[in-house]
């Protein structure tokens, strides 16, 4: 919900932003972490226990224990002989409840435990609420882009809207998702027990405050992340904000700076400058939107960036932010991101915070297991088990979803859990990530899967295999044309010897919902070769894909193992 701290990473590693995520392609492996910052010094990032324990204790957590199972009451070294449960889960995000609800398919007998609110960041704070305000500001947009509808023959005059309802549309949406999960997890038989999960020993976990104690064969840790916010940023809730106040749209203030051009930052840029605002973005790199395809970047500011309200400042890092207090404005120190000298000082009405997410893992009692985070993430392997501080596997242990900074998206964290399930229910499975889908909901949308240019070409370097690029462009296709939408291109990013699909990134009219055939293409292992033979309707934007596949050059011709059939 998802993506970001632009959490950006090598040819190894797969590199959106955050934020539901920010989220710079939030996602990387276990072995491999690079944080990237957008706007703030990297020595400011301090996922010490003590800081995180003190967002820990801001955190809302329901304290009752009427739902908790009678326990096991033995040694808290000791594995129970007998379980309450088949599958514990902490955590009752979107990965949480995915891993839930294919447990009980599976015939699991499943609990899940929340200490805050069903539907974690994604539902509450981030993917859900953020796109009901987007479908507001893509609505605007289009009402005051009179160019546009003059071309399709449209009039309309006096565009405006109701704040405190703009709000309400994005609180209620939440409100109902997090009704529809609660329902379907009840309607299934998950237990949803209400307190903060901690581990106390092997497939044991403590409810809230409660000295009862829940036994499992297997738990599973979807504790999720919370917004990231380094040292010396006061952050007032009003003034200066960070996605949690924003998606709650207490204010348009006339003048927001936005620090991070990540995912949470873009799309926060369109819902501001739509509403009526004036933006102003702070990037500590030198190019803005640093995780996506730098050919898609440079597209996408030319569309997302030059034509709006928006200025920017890069290569700088906002050093200090103070609130607005007694008449004065938010003052934002701004330093050389290289000589670390003073830049510049901003004064704006308000300042977001899109500096990426942090993983919510303290207080989950990970000593009594003799796991270590690493820079606040819970290390796993590929199956998305648990490793303690020796590198060997816990038993009986899993972390899916931001937690384990894998890829800091909802969607993942539920594909995850639902791969987890699938190990404990007899059949071995491994997310193959390099699959998975990322998307910003800007107006026109970027989408990705698998690897950006660079990456590709580093790892073709590595391995010794060529890469080639093909691309189309939305000009050319006829649905897009009607929409008088044709902004856009799709890119493929290939092998050209053996026809295998290393990345695909759209920007264009519903890039997100586009890119998800060449998801699955990845991840069947379906060949350009083939795919290019598929049929796709006419005239629909899925032909931007249909152009794009057909226009690559695959040496290789030989059809894959899957259509090499011959009927006889």
């Amino acid at each position: 919900m998802h993506s970001t701290l632009s959490l950006s990473f090598s040819a190894a590693t797969i590199s959106k932003p955050h934020h539901c995520t920010s989220h710079s392609l939030p996602f990387t492996t276990a072995k491999s972490l690079n944080l990237r910052f957008c706007g703030f010094k990297s020595e400011l990032l301090d996922l010490t226990a003590t800081s995180l324990n003190r967002r820990h204790a801001q955190l809302p957590c329901r304290k009752t224990s009427n739902t908790v199972v009678s326990a096991a009451l033995s040694s808290n070294g000791t594995p129970p002989k007998s379980f309450d449960y088949d599958l514990l889960i902490i955590g009752a995000g979107v990965g949480g409840h995915g891993a839930a609800l294919h447990a009980v398919e599976k015939g699991l007998k499943t609990a899940i435990v929340e200490g805050d609110v069903v539907g974690g960041t994604c539902v509450n704070r981030g993917c859900v609420p953020s796109k009901a305000l987007l479908a507001v500001s893509g609505r605007m947009r289009e009402l005051k882009t009179d160019h546009h509808l003059k071309a399709l023959g449209l009039q309309v005059s006096g565009a405006g809207y109701d704040r405190q309802a703009v709000a309400d549309h994005a609180n209620n949406l939440a409100t109902k998702i997090r009704s529809n999960l609660t329902n379907s997890m009840k309607a299934l038989g998950v237990d949803i027990l209400t307190g903060f999960g901690t581990i106390v020993g092997p497939q044991k976990v403590k409810i809230g405050s409660s000295d009862k104690i829940v036994t499992a064969k297997n738990i599973i840790i979807a504790t999720g992340s919370i917004p990231f916010v380094p040292k010396g940023i006061e952050v007032d809730g009003k003034t200066v904000i960070t996605s949690d106040h924003a998606l709650k749209l207490e204010s348009v203030p006339d003048w927001i700076a936005i620090v991070g051009s990540g995912y949470i930052g873009l799309e926060f840029s369109d819902v501001y400058t739509a509403l009526g605002s004036e933006v102003t973005f702070v990037e500590a790199l030198d190019q803005l939107m640093p995780g996506f395809d730098p050919e898609i970047s440079k597209l996408a500011q030319r569309v997302l960036i030059n034509p709006r309200n928006i200025d920017y400042h890069t290569g700088v890092f906002a050093s200090k932010i103070t609130p607005a207090r007694d008449g004065k404005p938010v003052l934002i120190e701004l330093i050389d991101a290289k000589t670390k000298e003073p830049k510049d000082t901003l004064e704006v009405d308000a300042a977001l915070i899109a500096t990426g997410r942090a993983p919510f893992t303290q207080g989950l009692g990970l000593e009594n297991v003799d796991v270590v985070t690493q820079r606040g993430f819970i290390p796993v392997d590929e199956r998305m088990r648990v490793t303690d501080a020796n590198g060997k596997l816990v038993p009986n242990l899993y972390c899916i979803g931001d937690a384990n900074g894998k890829m800091m998206l909802a969607h993942a964290a539920s594909a995850q859990g639902i791969s987890v399930v699938e190990q404990l229910t007899g059949r071995d499975h491994v997310l193959n990530h390099l699959s998975i889908p990322a998307a910003c909901f800007t107006h026109p949308e970027i989408s990705m899967v698998g690897l950006t240019e660079p990456q590709a070409r580093e790892k073709g370097e590595k391995e010794g295999f060529e890469v080639s690029v093909a691309k189309t462009s939305f000009k050319a296709n006829t649905k897009a044309l009607a929409e008088n939408e044709g902004e856009g291109i799709a890119k493929l990013i290939y092998r050209p010897d053996n026809g295998e699909i290393l990345g695909v990134h759209i920007f264009g009219l519903h890039a997100a919902d586009l890119i998800h055939e060449a998801s699955n293409a990845i991840a069947l292992g379906t060949r350009i070769q083939d795919i290019k033979l598929a049929v796709h309707a006419h005239p629909t934007l899925s032909e931007v894909l249909d152009e794009l596949f057909k226009s690559a050059k695959v040496k290789e011709q030989a059809s894959s193992p899957v259509s090499d059939s011959v009927a006889v």
